[in-house]
């Protein structure tokens, strides 16, 4: 593709980075990306990679915009309220580049239709905010082989980490095993969450993405971040090795459909 005057100037900042460069900028323009979520983690991980002129994104989400969600869920604005949350998240990202192609889906993720969401797609981005959804994505994804970056964000705290196919790496099955039991964990009323470290983790996650495309840097692969925004600590912990014994990603692994695990009942609207 050749860029135009507007492109070269939209782009300008990227460009001239020499591991970006016009050949990076490219494979960005010709990329696909799936955000799973329209929330805390997806809305600020959509504006980047729109702005960043990724050439299809792909949003999945079945709320729609509720007050409670403009504390963190930059993306959406006040006059948004009761739409749908991936078409305020269209209309934002286009509105920031319209260059960039913004596939809807306002569903619930489910074991059903997963597989036909990310197949098309070169990377996903896990910005659920609920257990059973994560390990829905990690195992949709392991089965089919695409790069995927999970995050999770409660309180003051983050993490985040990436798996890539072909790779003797930890899946986030490897790490966690399995969702913990319902009500087990706090749901979202007790527990709260900065709305800052939405877009702290969110942007991070946008950049995982950013430097699978172009190729460059080092990825969150066999590393879980944290970040303890109280004490401003980032720690990124190795991880041990690919568990040969994984439910999902093992050398005989047990699962092998796809599982809707029950959702932990929230007092609040996400």
């Amino acid at each position: 593709m050749a860029f135009t005057n507007e492109q070269l100037e939209r782009y300008s900042r990227h460009i001239i980075l020499k591991e970006v460069g016009a050949k990076g900028q490219k494979k960005l323009c010709n990329a696909r990306v799936l955000i799973i979520g329209a929330g805390g983690l997806g809305a600020p991980a959509a504006l980047y990679l729109a702005a960043a002129g990724v050439g299809t994104i792909g949003i999945a989400d079945a709320d729609a915009v509720d007050l409670s969600n403009l504390q963190r869920q930059v993306i959406h604005a006040t006059a948004d309220l009761g739409k749908p949350k991936v078409e305020s998240a269209r209309e934002t990202m286009n509105d920031i580049n319209p260059d960039v192609k913004v596939n809807t889906y306002h569903t619930f993720v489910t074991s059903e239709n997963i597989a036909d969401l990310i197949k098309d797609y070169d990377f996903i981005l896990d910005g659920t905010d609920n257990f059973p959804a994560k390990f829905l994505i990690n195992d949709a994804c392991v089965m089919a082989k695409k790069p995927f970056c999970h995050a999770g964000i409660i309180r003051f705290r983050g993490q985040l980490m990436t798996w890539l196919p072909e790779q003797d790496l930890p899946c986030y099955r490897c790490v966690f095993k399995e969702p913990p039991p319902k009500d087990a964990v706090p749901t979202c009323k007790q527990a709260g969450v900065i709305g800052a470290m939405a877009g702290v983790i969110g942007c991070l996650q946008a950049l995982e993405a950013v430097k699978f495309i172009v190729g460059t840097g080092e990825l969150l692969t066999g590393a879980l971040l944290t970040y303890d925004a109280l004490h401003n600590d980032f720690h990124r912990v190795k991880l041990p090795k690919r568990d040969k014994k994984c439910a999902v990603c093992g050398e005989h692994p047990s699962i092998t459909q796809l599982i809707d695990y029950e959702q932990a009942v929230c007092d609040l609207k996400h």
